[in-house]
């Protein structure tokens, strides 16, 4: 397995980009909650995948990309690929909740267990958990830190919502 790894400075600090072979396995912030150790990033490279990821990542957090193209190959469990598969589908500029993703898992109940799932994506913002909220609306959970979950919700949102949004 040939993986590396690549640096990206930006809005919301810098994030580590991971890949593996030929897909990209994770996306981390400098005080990521579960964020691997260090050495299983592999060596610092700079290679078509790393230079497209870190390109696409560049025009997302500047407002002009809305979705990534990129292959990905996050590691996890039959459970957490099921959810993430759910949060891959959220539009851009919507949102959903951790109940409402159980719903569509058969089981309301699910609920806690999505939300360890959403905490444990590999690869935020290309998976994009930060569209999930708590079932009143509110801001909960986000392995970067909720000051960057709210930031990439602005971003998201449209001009109009912004301006008629107070607080969260």
């Amino acid at each position: 397995m040939n993986t590396r790894h690549a640096l990206v400075d930006g809005p919301l600090g810098r994030i580590t980009l991971v890949a593996s072979d030929d897909a990209v396995t994770g996306l981390y912030f400098a005080h990521h909650v579960r964020r691997p150790a260090r050495e299983a990033f592999g060596p610092l490279a700079n290679d078509p995948l790393l230079d497209s990821a870190s390109a696409q990542l560049a025009e997302y957090l500047d407002g002009t990309r809305r979705a990534f193209d990129l292959p990905l190959n996050a590691i996890g469990d039959a459970f957490q690929h099921a959810v993430w598969s759910i949060v891959a589908e959220i539009p851009f500029g919507e949102t959903t909740t951790y109940g409402a993703i159980a719903e569509r898992l058969g089981d309301r109940a699910l609920a806690y267990r999505v939300g360890q799932a959403v905490g444990a994506n590999p690869l935020c913002i290309v998976v994009p958990c930060h569209r999930v909220v708590g079932a009143n609306g509110k801001l909960t959970g986000y392995a970067g830190g909720l000051e960057r979950k709210r930031a990439l919700l602005e971003l998201e949102e449209s001009a109009q919502v912004g301006a008629g949004r107070l607080f969260w």
